[in-house]
């Protein structure tokens, strides 16, 4: 199970790091700004839990950037392990069908947070919001996956 959760850890990994490629390739390709909601989740959470990110030097908003990039990697990661959890104890599906679900899990991951902590209302975004969202997690999710498969072999 170990080595499971580790080859999972990585994939989701390789995974990020293709969704950061593909976000940042948009974001060039478009002239679009980098999305807000990352530092906005980590604020709510760190308020939430009591321990707001602190300020006293005037970089409150360098830091929570940071916090929200390292939040999904996290996520990515993490998401990964447990796709690596899965695969062994024996879950196995075709690339393109568990490179969709993982790419959904990991979606649903980042979304969730985003929609109950009130950062933002999946129901009123645009088409364009969620083809932006939903391509890089597909990425995410197909790379993860392939990863995955080609480590059991």
């Amino acid at each position: 199970m170990m080595s499971g959760l580790l080859r999972g850890a990585a994939a989701g990994a390789a995974g990020t790091t293709a969704l950061n490629t593909v976000t940042y390739a948009d974001m060039a390709w478009r002239g679009r700004p980098a999305s807000d909601v990352p530092q906005s989740v980590v604020e709510r959470l760190s308020e939430a839990a009591g321990r707001p990110v602190p300020n006293g030097d005037g970089r409150r908003g360098n830091r929570l950037a940071g916090l929200g990039a390292l939040s999904g990697i996290a996520v990515g990661t993490g998401v990964g392990a447990a796709l690596g959890a899965l695969r062994a104890a024996g879950v196995r599906m075709p690339v393109w069908a568990g490179g969709a679900l993982a790419g959904a899990l990991a979606m649903a991951a980042t979304d969730a947070p985003v929609a109950r902590l009130g950062v933002s209302d999946p129901r009123s975004w645009s088409a364009g919001d969620w083809i932006s969202d939903a391509v890089p997690h597909l990425v995410y999710g197909l790379v993860a996956y392939a990863l995955l498969d080609a480590l059991d072999r």
